[in-house]
């Protein structure tokens, strides 16, 4: 059903979490993995500069674990996208696009109206953004089984 899954990446606990759904539907449909990592940037005088000071540790830890997906037996890839003014939801539904996902996954506070409005959500706006479907995992949506979070099992190997 899902040829291929995006899962989006910012390094964050939250894109963790939702990487145990992303690894247990990419088992199921037999998915290749495109993790998406947005490098926002900001424009000035001497070009276009990372918006997070810690972006080259970021990127360290999502390349760790494509190669971690990679050696459990997953098809997948990085995919760093990046614009300078282009807003992290767009990035994300531009590279899913690009790569003709067929499902994005994306980590989230899972948090109300009123909370979303002062802070944003970049599901929220992935929901209008994308041209695929889009699902957001919350922290407490994740199941804790360990056969269902482990990165040891191949894909298509029996649970």
């Amino acid at each position: 059903m899902f040829e291929i899954i995006v899962w989006a990446t910012d390094g964050s606990e939250l894109a963790d979490h939702a990487l145990a759904t992303v690894t247990e539907l990419a088992r199921v449909h037999e998915s290749k993995i495109v993790a998406v990592h947005a490098d926002e940037r900001l424009r000035g005088r001497s070009g276009a500069a990372p918006l997070l000071a810690d972006e080259a540790d970021i990127r360290t830890k999502v390349e760790r674990q494509v190669a971690e997906l990679r050696e459990a037996g997953f098809d997948a890839e990085l995919r760093v996208a990046s614009a300078a003014g282009r807003s992290t939801p767009a990035l994300i539904a531009a590279a899913a696009a690009g790569v003709g996902a067929g499902l994005i996954v994306v980590g989230t506070h899972g948090r109300g109206a009123a909370a979303t409005v002062l802070l944003g959500s970049v599901a929220k706006a992935l929901l209008h953004l994308a041209t695929c479907p889009v699902l957001a995992v919350t922290p407490g949506s994740v199941s804790r089984r360990p056969a269902q979070t482990s990165l040891s099992a191949s894909p298509g190997q029996p649970r």
